[in-house]
């Protein structure tokens, strides 16, 4: 059996299942409550996952933002901020994107094989970058956190990233937050795209919460005997 973390899906869609708009404008599916929900989630996390697309559209900074946060995390002897993973074929990254360039926990970049060399003189001086495989292997990424003593693993998409671990059976619980309005424009990048998932009509994932934060809805499934309440 491979020796993993556990991992969580952390995703914010629309009720039409989008996840961002059709345009450069970036789409505010969450809440000041459910970002600070967020926030604690991570907190809780060794490492937060992003797929390159994320890395280069939304320019995210994975940091805590809860000082007491991350003061409770270094009295617990971690860093106060997780490590952070992106995951890339052709490593098209920006060494001065703020995935890299904010906090000071580690940086690793897992890398299809053709690209590393590209990659390590792209970004080699700012994060650790890694063989992922040919073609990249999340199974391999997964293996090799796992031995860098990642036990909690958060993976906040997008879209591609997502598909690929719940159709790889290596997702033990998604949390999924659902905005109150609708996309309706098919050019708009979606929660998943098509995929052989182990979840459907003959086999329905375990709903193990519904909670409501302000005008936003949380829905926690349980997808594999991992799950922790």
């Amino acid at each position: 059996m491979l020796d993993r973390p556990y991992v969580l899906l952390s995703c914010g869609m629309s009720i039409d299942g989008y996840v961002d708009s059709p345009t450069d404008e970036r789409l505010l599916l969450s809440n000041d409550a459910d970002f600070d929900r967020v926030d604690e989630v991570r907190a809780g996390c060794d490492a937060i996952l992003v797929g390159a697309t994320t890395v280069r559209v939304d320019n995210p900074r994975l940091l805590i933002r809860d000082e007491n946060r991350r003061r409770a995390r270094l009295a617990r002897g971690l860093p106060p901020d997780p490590m952070k993973v992106t995951v890339t074929n052709g490593c098209d990254l920006d060494a001065e994107a703020r995935f890299f360039t904010l906090g000071d926990a580690d940086k690793l970049v897992y890398c299809a094989t053709p690209a590393l060399p590209g990659a390590e003189e792209r970004i080699g001086k700012v994060a650790t970058v890694i063989d992922g495989g040919d073609p990249l292997d999340l199974r391999r990424v997964v293996g090799d956190l796992s031995a860098r003593g990642v036990g909690r693993l958060m993976v906040e998409g997008g879209g591609t990233i997502h598909t690929g671990f719940l159709t790889a059976g290596l997702a033990d619980e998604l949390q999924l937050v659902v905005a109150p309005f609708f996309v309706g424009d098919s050019r708009a990048p979606r929660f998943v795209g098509d995929g052989s998932f182990p979840w459907g009509p003959d086999r329905r994932a375990d709903l193990t919460e519904v909670r409501q934060i302000g005008d936003v809805v949380l829905l926690r499934y349980a997808l594999s005997e991992r799950y922790r309440d």
